[in-house]
């Protein structure tokens, strides 16, 4: 399950939270934000061990600022509250997959 988060909750489900975090950084008008959407939610369902979460760019425009987020989608992967790595832009699962299995 991908779990919608927003600046007030980011701190909590994101930083705090133990492990991996996959965080799509996505705007509602972003058409690849849109193909990006079912690829998240079945690595959501592939990873257990691993938290999903999607933010609204325009809604958050804080969070996408702090993380330097220009251009959408935008995939943060957060370990233990630390950024690890950033992806930018469409990719395929397998790509999400390789990222996820090194970061774990």
């Amino acid at each position: 399950m991908v779990k919608a988060v927003n600046s007030s909750s980011f701190d909590a489900e994101v930083l705090q939270a133990k492990g991996l975090v996959v965080v799509d950084m996505y705007a509602d008008w972003c058409g690849p934000c849109k193909m990006m959407a079912p690829v998240i939610d079945t690595l959501s369902e592939d990873y257990e061990d691993v938290k999903f979460c999607k933010l609204n760019v325009d809604e958050s425009d804080d969070i996408a600022a702090k993380y330097g987020v220009m251009s959408i989608p935008t995939f943060l992967f957060i370990k233990d509250g630390q950024l690890a790595k950033t992806l930018v832009g469409a990719k395929d699962a397998e790509s999400f997959e390789n990222e996820i299995e090194a970061l774990k």
